[in-house]
């Protein structure tokens, strides 16, 4: 795929000492290595490619920033299909009534609250996986809110989604339709670019119960990348983002 080159201008900016500020868009967007099927949306907050087959996201990417962290409204809590899916296709809150799984956000409410629209669309079924409660209210969320302390000091470029065996361990949810449940998650978190000081870490969660250190979960993301088959941040010039995908340093990430 070509090389974005506004990461490369803004290292050279960085090099030469200049102050100016570069605004970055974009870099959190992943490839597929593979044949993938999809829905592309954008939405105000985040981007999620939707799996038509599977029926939850293939992957969701936003950035967050400082802008981003001021809450102007409060939690919505009210899913909703997604309108730009028909009403025949479309997921609802129904299917996973009964099923023993929380609705899990990948892109989380609570880094939607600077816009009202943002915050409705987080809440769009299309941005929900099948998740175990335990994780949903614990660890994950644990990571949710580390992603918010890091994007307080400069943005931070996250994709998260789900991990699917080829064997299923949990197998389908839903009465219309069918929703895999996924077998694990990954998130991947990129900061620094706009200070020219970039690093990356990755995580990958089993889709059960547990309460862990962080460092159970981290990862490389170029580990994340073997097992997804997606390319993050590939808009990076090679050399950087070979340098910050191959390594991790977890103090890094208080």
């Amino acid at each position: 795929m070509k090389k974005l080159l506004f990461p490369l201008v803004l290292l050279l900016l960085t090099a030469c000492g200049s102050s100016r500020k570069v605004k970055v868009t974009g870099v959190e967007i992943p490839v597929a290595r593979y044949e993938i099927s999809e829905m592309y949306l954008e939405r105000l907050g985040y981007t999620v490619s939707f799996n038509p087959e599977t029926n939850i996201p293939n992957w969701v990417a936003w950035e967050l920033n400082p802008e981003r962290l001021i809450e102007r409204e409060s939690r919505s809590d009210r899913f909703v299909p997604d309108p730009d899916i028909s009403v025949r296709r479309a997921i609802t809150t129904e299917e996973y009534k009964g099923s023993g799984w929380d609705r899990g956000h990948m892109c989380p409410a609570g880094d939607n609250r600077w816009h009202w629209r943002a915050m409705d669309e987080s809440f769009y079924m299309t941005n929900i996986c099948p998740q175990n409660h335990n994780l949903n209210r614990g660890d994950w969320k644990e990571l949710e809110e580390a992603c918010r302390r890091w994007a307080s000091v400069e943005p931070v470029y996250i994709v998260c989604g789900p991990i699917l065996y080829d064997v299923p361990k949990y197998g389908y949810i839903g009465k219309q339709h069918q929703i895999r449940v996924p077998d694990a998650f990954f998130k991947v978190v990129l900061t620094g670019v706009e200070s020219g000081r970039p690093r990356a870490v990755g995580f990958i969660y089993k889709n059960e119960s547990g309460n862990y250190k962080r460092d159970k979960y981290v990862n490389s993301v170029d580990e994340v990348e073997r097992i997804t088959r997606l390319d993050f941040f590939s808009a990076l010039p090679d050399a950087v983002e070979e340098r910050v995908e191959s390594r991790y340093v977890l103090s890094e990430w208080p």
